[in-house]
């Protein structure tokens, strides 16, 4: 099957919903897909405002046509609810193609924290994006009742999944050489340092032996200055984010509004256990499994977590793996009607113009 995904989200951008979607590529081509992505870095771009490392693409309609249907796709899947979501949706809708999509990220209540605009507002928005969609793909049971709640329909039990090899287990946890010498229980958070990331429960703590935050976004020279005790790493690259997921006692997870949460799974895979709230995300991702601990008072789940062995962590995210995850997404996607044409041999991944190559030499066609 060709299988077109258009996403706002996508490499250089660091994130949750990109790291999702590469593996997810990357495991629908293992499985004899072809893939084709379409993603900003095919359009003219613009910073986008208060999401420094996010660029939005600027008038994405007549390219957007163009490239869907010079791809001929038997499936299309839109990721995300941008400018890329918005003109993929629209020219659907107007050539009669049916399409799934995906709720990867609650909006609603970044906007809410960012620039007060009413988390009602956000949903309806949503709601009406999504209201075309053959399928909505949702990362937990928990996010799937809130929309159904909220006047969603079509909606799709989804999940996500870890690489277990590049995040393999280490125990006991090792040193991180570019940080030095650490003072023990080494606590960790990974993810973008924005509004609705919370980070600032994690840092206010009163915990012994060190803490270490990798990620960047809006808020990160505010919180360099507020909290210079910490130990802040940037952006690493994926090989090298696992050196520091090993060298971790107990990975701090302090979002309240998480649709997932694949860096828990993360550190999980690494054998860190998880210390977050009882909230969506967490619940799902770290449940009663003894993978961490959730409680409403953050620093007595991390007292908690500290306790669990890290060969159980890993356990936990052993049951995460992405041949299920995409066995999934391939399930819900809607086949479009269209006559057969020459299919490229399994296994490989044919370029919009129709040249072909290997998959393991160009693990996506972009």
């Amino acid at each position: 099957m060709k299988i077109l995904i258009v996403t706002d989200a996508w490499q250089p951008q660091v994130n949750g919903v990109v790291t999702t979607l590469v593996e997810l590529a990357r495991q629908l081509q293992a499985n004899g897909h072809e893939v084709v992505v379409i993603h900003p870095g095919q359009f003219r771009t613009r910073p986008c405002p208060g999401y420094a490392g996010i660029d939005v693409a600027l008038f994405p309609g007549r390219r957007m046509r163009e490239r869907i249907d010079a791809a001929e796709p038997d499936a299309i899947h839109i990721a995300t609810e941008g400018p890329l979501g918005w003109a993929a949706r629209r020219h659907c809708l107007r050539r009669k193609l049916a399409f799934t999509t995906a709720f990867h990220t609650k909006f609603p209540e970044i906007l809410n924290a960012a620039l007060g605009i009413p988390v009602s507002w956000g949903y309806a928005l949503f709601r009406h994006f999504h209201r075309a969609s053959s399928g909505v793909m949702v990362p937990t049971q928990g996010v799937l009742d809130m929309l159904q709640a909220r006047g969603f329909r079509h909606l799709r039990a989804w999940t996500h999944g870890v690489d277990t090899r590049l995040f393999s287990l280490t125990d006991p946890p090792t040193g991180y050489a570019p940080l030095g010498p650490l003072a023990h229980p080494v606590s960790l958070f990974v993810g973008r340092l924005s509004y609705e990331k919370n980070i600032d429960a994690f840092l206010r703590l009163d915990l012994p032996g060190s803490k270490v935050v990798c990620g960047v976004g809006p808020l990160a020279p505010a919180l360099r200055q507020r909290y210079p005790n910490v130990h802040w790493l940037g952006v690493l690259p994926r090989h090298e984010l696992a050196r520091v997921y090993a060298a971790a006692d107990v990975f701090v997870f302090p979002c309240r509004s998480e649709t997932f949460g694949l860096v828990m799974l993360e550190a999980m895979a690494c054998g860190v256990p998880v210390a977050a709230y009882p909230v969506d995300g967490p619940l799902q991702v770290v449940g009663d499994s003894g993978a961490g601990a959730l409680r409403e008072d953050l620093r007595e789940a991390w007292k908690d977590a500290l306790k669990v062995k890290r060969h159980e962590a890993r356990d936990r995210a052993l049951q995460f793996g992405w041949a299920r995850a995409a066995s999934l997404f391939v399930s819900y996607l809607s086949v479009l009607p269209r006559p057969r044409r020459q299919r490229s041999a399994p296994g490989r991944v044919t370029e919009v113009d129709g040249t072909a190559m290997s998959h393991k030499r160009h693990p996506i066609v972009e």
